[in-house]
């Protein structure tokens, strides 16, 4: 059992009708994917693994080496229950960047163009396999404005450094992401991701330049749950650094997300399966609930 290796490019061929049932599977069975050959240009991605691995060693690594869980890794016999073996930067449109390394900005600027870019490719074939009109979630995560830019999209630059104890912390614990598609281009070598398979962890094989896509807690809302959220962690490891960069297209905070209308009258149900809210108010119980189970998280924005 392995999670889908799915070709982007043959959606433009002849073999169109078998990649979108392959992706359709994917997002029915697994939550997660990884596309190849999906048009972002190997000579980014190799930029992006050189000035990210630079900058972790320039900008980040000393002060990981000092951190409170290294310490407490290094004096306490216990596992670390609530924490994660992870160094992360959350880079926005917005938001001060790394500024120390060469070529850092500029090719992250790049990379996230293009991301931002594959995402909505991402969504629109999601809209075709669930029989929405073009663009539906786009315009959904944008409040309603099919033509606005005011949904989130923000990249996280993790390393996941060599644990002396893998066995008492996770390199992140186990959780489903909160928000609508999420892009991660993962290490070449080190593994250590892994996505829930029924009842069993199935580990995300490394592929070289491939981008894994998985769906987040609000393209589960919004498919009425034919597509779930899936849940996934990331194990520490004695040896290698493990980066990840993963991007996250989330509604907006004002975005109202609900089960396309659609597609509840399909299923002839007599009322949503999933509540109506404000993806604001979602993430407020979700910041706080992260790591729980997720179906209490939809009760709770469905009191607010």
């Amino acid at each position: 059992m392995a999670v889908p290796v799915i070709d982007f490019s043959k959606l433009n061929g002849d073999e169109r009708a078998r990649t979108l049932a392959q992706i359709v599977n994917a997002c029915q069975e697994w939550g997660f994917f990884q596309l190849v050959n999906h048009g972002i240009p190997v000579e980014l991605l190799e930029r992006v693994k050189k000035v990210s691995s630079k900058f972790y060693k320039l900008e980040r690594e000393e002060n990981f080496n000092k951190s409170k869980g290294m310490e407490l890794l290094d004096k306490s016999g216990e596992s670390l229950e609530n924490s994660d073996w992870e160094d992360v930067v959350t880079l926005l449109d917005d938001n001060e960047w790394p500024s120390k390394t060469p070529g850092f900005q500029e090719t992250m600027k790049e990379y996230r163009f293009e991301l931002k870019k594959l995402a909505e490719k991402v969504m629109q074939v999601m809209d075709e396999n669930l029989g929405l009109s073009k663009g539906y979630i786009n315009k959904a995560f944008n409040d309603g404005d099919g033509d606005g830019d005011n949904a989130f999209f923000g990249t996280k630059v993790s390393h996941y450094p060599p644990s002396p104890h893998p066995e008492k912390v996770k390199g992140l614990r186990a959780h489903t992401d909160t928000g609508g598609v999420i892009l991660l281009f993962q290490d070449d070598k080190v593994g250590g991701l892994q996505v829930l398979k029924n009842g069993q962890w199935i580990d995300v094989s490394p592929l070289p330049n491939a981008i894994v896509i998985n769906t987040g807690d609000q393209i589960e809302v919004l498919s009425n749950g034919r597509y779930k959220s899936a849940w996934h962690r990331v194990l520490s490891s004695v040896d290698g650094n493990r980066r990840s960069i993963a991007s996250f297209y989330n509604p907006s905070l004002k975005a109202t997300i609900a089960p396309a209308p659609q597609l509840v009258e399909k299923t002839n149900q007599l009322g949503e399966t999933y509540p109506k809210f404000v993806f604001g108010d979602y993430m407020l119980v979700y910041v706080q609930q992260k790591f729980l189970p997720k179906e209490p998280r939809f009760q709770a924005v469905m009191a607010m």
